[in-house]
């Protein structure tokens, strides 16, 4: 592909109201702002990046270990370590129009009001362009139930948040319930202006030699390729049910990868695990997708967007 043909598509994509400047975004948990992997990688290449989950009070995290290699993946139990948002507004976001791209604050909470909070005065920050909501926390409301295992609550926080901010709202789904397509839907009611899934996936493993579990927290979330069959099918799915922009993500490593998920209904890709492997994998993935435009004659990636999808129910892009 030349040159001159790439510059000929458009590789833009919306969320919201924000704009961003291809469709490749840096996941929550991996890039943090993108400071350390500045010393190896070009950072802008992302169209975003995705900042860790800040909450409202500083977390140690689970205890070790707490990552571990698995088949085609990563099982990590973190436990959402962070100094809190008094520290993040102090110490963190003054360098955030630092960043050679767009932000995504990332937000998790225990509580409705917790989210709430964290959001607001995460809003109105130098660069940062949309704030995505780990609903994947438990809800110390509902008997630590997890916020996004419910359409109720998942609305209760994006409402509770859209009340609160300016910017564009992205819920995070997890794929650990029976349906995706009624949470998705009650995101989208409330007033969410985007979601994103996948997160990882609940998973395990035993040390056999010590007959116990290798994670110190027991269970863990996992990311990679092997969850991304889940993941184009989630997108898949939740296309048919919403009509804002989904961003989708679980062990993209290609262009091909994120292929699939646009295919099946996603406006935008998020990159995480990959990045560990190969820290020039954004400037890749944006570049297949461009490329993948051009071979079927079409003048914009978003007009890839859920092209494999009989039943999309977003806005097609001509």
């Amino acid at each position: 592909m030349t040159e001159l043909a790439r510059e000929r598509i458009d590789p833009t994509t919306r969320i919201g109201k924000s704009e961003l400047k291809n469709f490749v975004i840096a996941a929550s948990g991996c890039y943090n702002r993108g400071a350390e992997f500045g010393r190896v990688t070009d950072v802008s290449a992302y169209g975003a990046i995705t900042l860790k989950s800040v909450t409202l009070q500083p977390r140690l995290g689970n205890g070790m270990p707490r990552v571990l290699p698995a088949p085609a993946g990563l099982l990590n139990a973190i436990g959402l370590q962070g100094p809190g948002i008094e520290h993040f507004l102090a110490h963190d976001a003054p360098h955030l129009r630092e960043v050679q791209t767009a932000v995504i604050a990332s937000v998790a909470g225990f509580s409705v009001a917790e989210f709430a909070e964290v959001a607001a005065r995460m809003d109105g920050l130098p660069n940062v362009v949309a704030i995505e909501l780990d609903v994947s926390c438990p809800n110390v409301d509902r008997e630590g139930e997890c916020f996004a295992a419910n359409p109720e609550s998942t609305a209760d926080v994006v409402r509770a948040v859209k009340a609160r901010v300016r910017l564009p709202v992205i819920a995070k789904l997890t794929p650990n319930v029976t349906d995706v397509k009624p949470i998705a839907r009650a995101a989208e009611s409330a007033g969410a202006d985007a979601i994103s899934l996948i997160n990882a996936v609940r998973g395990m493993a035993i040390d056999v030699a010590r007959s116990q579990p290798w994670l110190a927290n027991v269970s863990g979330g996992l990311t990679g390729p092997a969850i991304r069959p889940i993941a184009v099918l989630a997108v898949w799915e939740a296309a048919q049910a919403v009509r804002i922009p989904i961003i989708g993500m679980g062990g993209i490593e290609t262009g091909r990868d994120a292929l699939e998920f646009v295919l099946a209904g996603a406006s935008a890709v998020a990159i995480g695990t990959a990045n560990f492997r190969n820290p020039d994998v954004a400037a890749l993935v944006a570049d297949a997708l461009v490329d993948a435009a051009a071979e079927r004659g079409l003048t914009s990636v978003r007009a890839l967007v859920g092209s494999a999808n009989p039943s999309f129910a977003g806005e097609r892009s001509h």
